[in-house]
């Protein structure tokens, strides 16, 4: 016959452990929802959302030089910002291409309460197959991979004068006509399309 032994802990070791047994919990339920969440199609494939502080957002179109009646596209336009600040600051169309259905609608919504959907809209889908016909300018905050990925479909798409601002991350293989640092943490990227051959 078997016998169990109890231990009995004083009450404070018993609490700890509770708190540590909850934490755990809580942490394996919260990692399930988030894998959960994730569509598995793209969950490796992009860059993930960090936003673009406002004054960034404002140093990134200043160096593009947008034109009131350009047509901007944020690739990877998260929450709208960047196309909000180039209609109402610059006078300028917007298009976003944004992968998340959660952001994409968020953008929207902001649109709408902004009053100027009219002149922007979110396009919701892979900016590695947006087409980017008719962009003056081109904004993008990803990664150095995600940018040589982008590179081949920015050189087919975008005409001789077309500006690509990027914030923090070169396009590897293109030289900037101008680069800036902002508060010393942030780096501005500026290209622009050469004439064609």
């Amino acid at each position: 016959m078997d016998v169990v032994r109890l231990q009995v802990l004083p009450s404070n070791q018993m609490r700890a452990r509770w708190v540590v047994g909850l934490l755990s919990l809580a942490f394996v339920v919260n990692s399930a929802q988030l894998a959960l969440a994730q569509d598995p199609r793209y969950t490796r494939k992009l860059a993930p959302f960090v936003s673009s502080p406002a004054r960034v957002v404002d140093r990134m179109l200043q160096l593009a030089n947008v034109k009131p009646g350009e047509t901007v596209f944020d690739l990877g336009s998260g929450d709208g910002r960047i196309l909000i600040a180039a209609v109402k600051n610059y006078k300028a169309k917007a298009v976003g291409i944004e992968i998340s259905p959660k952001l994409a609608s968020m953008a929207k919504e902001r649109i709408q309460k902004e009053g100027i959907a009219s002149d922007a809209r979110v396009i919701e889908g892979d900016l590695l197959q947006a087409d980017l016909t008719g962009a003056d300018v081109v904004t993008i905050y990803l990664a150095t991979p995600l940018n040589a990925q982008l590179r081949p479909r920015l050189e087919k798409y975008l005409k001789p004068g077309a500006r690509v601002v990027s914030h923090d991350y070169a396009v590897p293989g293109w030289k900037p006509t101008k680069s800036e640092e902002l508060d010393n943490k942030h780096l501005i990227y500026v290209y622009v399309m050469p004439p064609a051959k």
